[in-house]
């Protein structure tokens, strides 16, 4: 009987400790998290100094940390990084305008939305490109990781020229140096990546294709992505996230109306 009672003990506790569905350790279980915040991205995601880090998504990452409770340390990541340090356990939350798609949503739980922005298109100092048929025969810059610029292909339906770079600051150089006709991705990418540059390069405020970015968990994390998706919803009702987006996109972007975003469930 005592054994009988000691297993049914211990099945007890798994089901309310907040594991992941699949067994592995949630993100409730750990005193420590370690988040992937982008280490490129001016105004995002943007490592100033070794280890320290700074922007819009690092303030949300550290605000959902310490709603949940938990210690926290950031590492930098690149676009082609985020899946892969999910996956192999060097991050546990990852904070790097990582856009939610069907393709991703079979690898990696998203919590979240937590901001909704949309594509725009970035262009030298004088030019514009102010509607996404423009960039039909143009030469835009994917960054490797990315797929803001394939989509302009596949969902838009315009041939424009795909040439693949490494990073955002490759991306920069090959628009300047005129390899490229235009930059086109999230729009608090683009306006980072201005601000930053500082020679007047243009934001053109074309607005298309919807960006929903999330909060990327280990597949089947439930538990934790439901937590992640009330901290969000708290940062939009204590006024928090106005704050931060005002503070980091302020003068840059349209912030008329900031309101909790519909999730996508945890599922």
């Amino acid at each position: 009987m005592k054994r009988v009672l000691t297993v049914a003990l211990l099945l007890a506790s798994v089901a309310v400790s907040g594991c992941a569905a699949d067994g592995r350790e949630s993100i409730l279980d750990k005193d420590r998290l370690v988040i992937g915040v982008r280490s490129d991205l001016p105004s995002v995601g943007f490592e100033r100094a070794k280890g320290t880090f700074e922007g819009f998504d690092v303030d949300v990452a550290a605000y959902i940390a310490g709603k949940l409770d938990k210690e926290f340390t950031f590492r930098g990541v690149l676009a082609a990084d985020r899946e892969k340090v999910l996956a192999d356990g060097r991050a546990d939350m990852v904070l790097a305008t990582f856009t939610i798609d069907q393709d991703r949503k079979q690898r990696v739980l998203f919590a979240g939305p937590y901001h909704i922005s949309y594509q725009d298109i970035l262009t030298r100092p004088g030019e514009r490109i102010g509607d996404v048929r423009e960039l039909e025969g143009r030469r835009i810059c994917e960054v490797q990781g990315a797929n803001a610029a394939q989509r302009v292909v596949d969902e838009r339906g315009v041939k424009a020229q795909v040439v693949p770079v490494r990073d955002y600051a490759q991306c920069l150089a090959a628009l300047k140096n005129r390899q490229v006709d235009a930059v086109t991705t999230n729009d608090v990418i683009l306006a980072g990546l201005a601000k930053q540059d500082g020679s007047g390069l243009t934001l053109n405020n074309a607005q298309f294709n919807e960006q929903r970015t999330g909060v990327g968990l280990r597949k089947d994390d439930v538990a934790g992505c439901e937590e992640v998706n009330r901290a969000i919803t708290e940062m939009y009702q204590d006024g928090t996230a106005e704050k931060l987006l005002k503070k980091w996109f302020g003068g840059s972007l349209p912030l008329d109306t900031v309101a909790v975003p519909q999730f996508e469930g945890c599922s």
